[in-house]
């Protein structure tokens, strides 16, 4: 199964110069409990945003630059195609945690996603296209309010691609 995990403000920004735009400890939490024994895959900017291997996650960096050097631990690919290769020998669910354009081109094969939508709109520099979700089952996970550890109120949810029954015809 391949999932993608992203949390986005209202327009759709997941990034600005670099970094996540917001520190929501709750969807943080979230997103270590999911990801958690799972691989992940991420372009190199979205890695460089931490420079470190996510403990307990097989981490893979897809980048064209074949000697890209990144910390230990962490494995680097030429391509999503040879991640995801990599990536499903260690776990049946392997998730992709950014940035636009892997996001970009692992949703139309991807069979869950994870969104975390953040109640505010952010001047950033990095946004996702609005995914179209009909079809999906949506399932509302969590709705948590602002409060004093979080200055934006935020929804997850969870898109399970359905899948579609396949009629077979008899001749007789």
């Amino acid at each position: 199964m391949l999932s993608l995990i992203y949390a986005r403000s209202e327009n759709h920004c997941i990034g600005k110069a670099g970094r996540i735009p917001w520190r929501l400890p709750d969807d943080f939490a979230h997103f270590k409990r999911t990801t958690m024994g799972r691989p992940i895959i991420m372009g190199r900017k979205t890695y460089e945003d931490h420079e470190s291997a996510l403990p307990g996650r097989l981490n893979l960096v897809v980048t064209r630059n074949p000697a890209y050097r990144p910390a230990q631990g962490v494995g680097v690919c030429g391509s999503l195609e040879d991640a995801l290769t990599l990536a499903r020998r260690e776990s049946d669910e392997v998730f992709v945690i950014g940035g636009v354009r892997l996001f970009e081109r692992a949703m139309p094969i991807a069979d869950r996603v994870y969104e975390t939508v953040v109640h505010t709109e952010v001047d950033g520099d990095s946004f996702l296209p609005a995914f179209d979700f009909t079809g999906w089952e949506s399932i509302l996970l969590e709705n948590h309010p602002a409060d004093g550890r979080h200055a934006y109120a935020f929804t997850v949810w969870r898109h399970d691609r359905r899948q579609v029954a396949r009629e077979q015809t008899i001749d007789g």
